[in-house]
């Protein structure tokens, strides 16, 4: 198997390189069936050495027909396999993958003659990457049947019932255990549902060749830190802490100041040389002994707060911040202000109910947020993330970072990055206050928005995945990633 590239293609895309690579550069289709196939099969037989039974479930397209290849590979290899068909298959290179396997001895049954099949491993090969509309009768048994399974699950290309392009699951899903996918990974695969449908996921290019994907851009790129992230950020010998951005950080309003400390420890664990909070009067004293290295400025006075705000490289806005008044105004000092803003939490909420425009600023909204930035609901926000997190970038002339699994960042040039690292165990309170404190830090040091947005999420992410290696994923609390942010930024920068 391949390496997992860095580009990620919308099913369309996929297809588009799949039909150069038969028509421009004379490959023939069923010999591309047949790679995938035998790819497939060594991906199983690495993964789970021990198998002896093998059922592949087939549909009718060019996804079974990689399925009656594997078939075909396992019978030859001396393995009992089995093969379940929903129907015969339509496409022409399926046809002869069929053909091939039943010349060579092997038998098809229907799946309505199996509640679940039985094997040691199940080969998910019922529908491939074309899928728009709710999985239904036979093809939803089928599923269901699969994943009633015992046993290992591998899909083929995708897992069949999630959408290619956006991650949800149409009706019903497979749930695999690995799944192998060809020419272009699926960007499907990496956000929504994907990460959780989609087990570990692995990458064959069928040999295709490389210049191909010179053809077309990808629809969105894997977050990655290169030789190039840290340009221009690296510091002398002789710096000292004004030289290393100085972050104010707005919120805290009566029973959410821990929101605001954790966002401001954040900012100082990811490279920030000075933070100071701006919160309510009677929350300062309680912040200095929480972390004596925050600065602190307790007020509800405009002036007082649009002095400090003069002297920042970068300001956050929004954890613990309320939708009360103290909120509403510190939001209206902090939009006055014209250097880089990251808005979160309550601040998008406010900014939802009352929306404008500014430059430059960072979006940082979980599904909900979303949903109200877009006057529609989370449901509509995670059925198609990859659409709301474009809106919301061209909606507020912004970059939008819409979180969740497989966390997406949009900036206002359409550009997408996905993070496919990160894991359950950030489910909890606080996580999104220290991610808003890890990217305001880097944007406070001279990083550009996009990649301040990209880097910082991957940085959490990666935070939050030693933490969790080291003390496990149930019971992980967002404080858990402090010493982790400056690990893995320590381990960025030698």
């Amino acid at each position: 198997m391949k390496s997992l590239p860095q580009e990620l293609y919308r099913a369309e895309q996929v297809r588009e390189l799949d039909r150069i690579a038969i028509e421009d550069r004379g490959i023939d289709g069923y010999e591309l069936m047949a790679r995938a196939g035998q790819a497939a099969f060594r991906v199983l037989l690495a993964r789970w050495p021990r198998a002896r039974r093998i059922g592949i479930v087939c549909g009718t397209g060019n996804n079974g027909g990689d399925g009656y290849v594997l078939a075909a590979q396992a019978r030859q290899a001396g393995l009992a396999e089995r093969v379940w068909a929903v129907a015969p298959p339509k496409s022409q290179a399926a046809i002869k993958a069929c053909q091939a396997y039943e010349q060579a001895g092997g038998e098809i049954q229907d799946l309505a003659d199996a509640a679940a099949p039985s094997a040691d491993v199940v080969v998910d090969a019922l529908l491939g990457t074309g899928l728009e509309r709710e999985v239904k009768g036979e093809y939803a048994r089928a599923i269901d049947a699969i994943n009633a399974h015992s046993g290992a699950v591998l899909a083929i290309d995708i897992p069949s019932g999630l959408h290619a392009d956006t991650g949800r699951v149409l009706g019903t899903a497979v749930r695999a255990d690995a799944t192998v996918t060809f020419i272009g990974m699926k960007l499907g695969l990496f956000t929504g549902r994907g990460r959780a449908l989609g087990g570990t996921v692995l990458f064959n290019d069928l040999g295709v060749p490389p210049d191909i994907y010179g053809e077309l851009a990808p629809a969105a790129r894997r977050i990655r830190p290169g030789p190039d992230t840290w340009a221009g950020l690296a510091r002398e010998r002789d710096a000292h802490k004004g030289d290393c951005g100085r972050v104010v950080a707005i919120g805290g309003d009566i029973g959410m100041l821990g929101a605001l400390q954790m966002c401001g420890v954040a900012a100082y664990r990811s490279g920030a040389g000075l933070v100071r909070v701006i919160t309510r009067p009677e929350h300062a004293p309680v912040v200095t002994a929480g972390c004596p290295e925050l600065l602190v400025t307790g007020s509800d006075d405009p002036a007082a707060v649009k002095e400090q705000l003069a002297g920042a490289d970068a300001v956050a806005i929004g954890p613990g911040l309320g939708q009360g008044e103290w909120g509403k105004v510190m939001l209206s000092l902090a939009l006055e202000w014209r250097g880089p803003l990251v808005v979160d939490a309550d601040a998008l909420n406010l900014l939802a109910a009352d929306p404008v425009r500014r430059e430059p600023w960072i979006l940082t909204p979980h599904p909900g947020e979303a949903g109200r930035l877009l006057g529609s609901g989370s449901g509509q926000v995670q059925s198609d993330r990859v659409a709301a997190v474009r809106e919301i970038a061209r909606r507020f002339d912004g970059v939008a970072v819409l979180k969740g699994s497989g966390t997406l960042v949009s900036g206002a040039a359409d550009e997408l990055w996905v993070c496919d690292i990160g894991n359950p165990g950030m489910a909890t309170g606080g996580m999104g206050d220290v991610l808003t404190g890890v990217i305001v830090s880097l944007v406070a040091q001279g990083m550009p928005l996009s990649s301040a947005a990209c880097i910082g999420v991957w940085l959490h992410a990666a935070a939050a995945d030693h933490a969790a290696r080291e003390i496990g994923e149930r019971g992980l609390m967002a404080t858990d990633l402090y010493p982790w942010l400056s690990a893995v930024l320590s381990d960025l920068w030698a």
